[in-house]
């Protein structure tokens, strides 16, 4: 699986309305630490855990982001994420929104020389090159798009047409 080519072209936005579902539009991934204090990228979406801070959620556990830790109180009423990945929130009773953050992305000279993880996590090799950190919109990164996931890449009638082709290859080369 790991020799598998990655196929890392934009797939289309689906809108979801839900505050911490984000979208990186262009080139970037999330930087998020596991338990062990890796670094892992990844394009999923995100959630507020029980502390505020936001979170990648897995199977079993909520893996935070590196940069700048993004907090949102608990009982925050309204979250906005910009573009640029500044993130702001609006608490109950208050008029005036109040910064919880910078999101940072990184992105890589070979994003297809990744090491595949798991559960949409890849970590940094010599192949991929090391991570470019910026803010989204900034040197060729991607920018962030609030309320929306990025849906698969796979166009399935291309698929079908490639299945089809390896299927008569490979029943003519049975008749070989």
């Amino acid at each position: 699986v790991q020799s598998t080519q990655l196929d890392m072209q934009q797939g289309s936005l689906i809108d979801t309305g839900k505050q911490l579902d984000l979208a990186i539009v262009g080139q970037g991934f999330f930087q998020v630490l596991d338990d062990n204090g890796i670094v892992n990228y990844t394009a999923r979406e995100l959630f507020k855990n029980a502390n505020g801070t936001i979170v990648l959620a897995s199977a079993d556990k909520g893996y935070p982001l590196t940069n700048n830790e993004v907090t949102i109180p608990t009982n925050a009423t309204e979250i906005s994420v910009g573009s640029d990945g500044q993130v702001f929130y609006l608490e109950p009773g208050q008029t005036q929104l109040q910064s919880g953050g910078q999101i940072q992305l990184a992105r890589f000279i070979n994003p297809q020389g990744l090491l595949q993880r798991g559960e949409n996590l890849y970590l940094e090799t010599s192949a991929s090159g090391a991570a470019t950190i910026a803010i989204p919109g900034i040197d060729g990164m991607g920018v962030i798009r609030q309320n929306a996931l990025e849906a698969s890449n796979t166009e399935p009638v291309r698929e079908l047409v490639d299945l089809i082709t390896t299927q008569r290859t490979f029943e003519l080369n049975g008749q070989v």
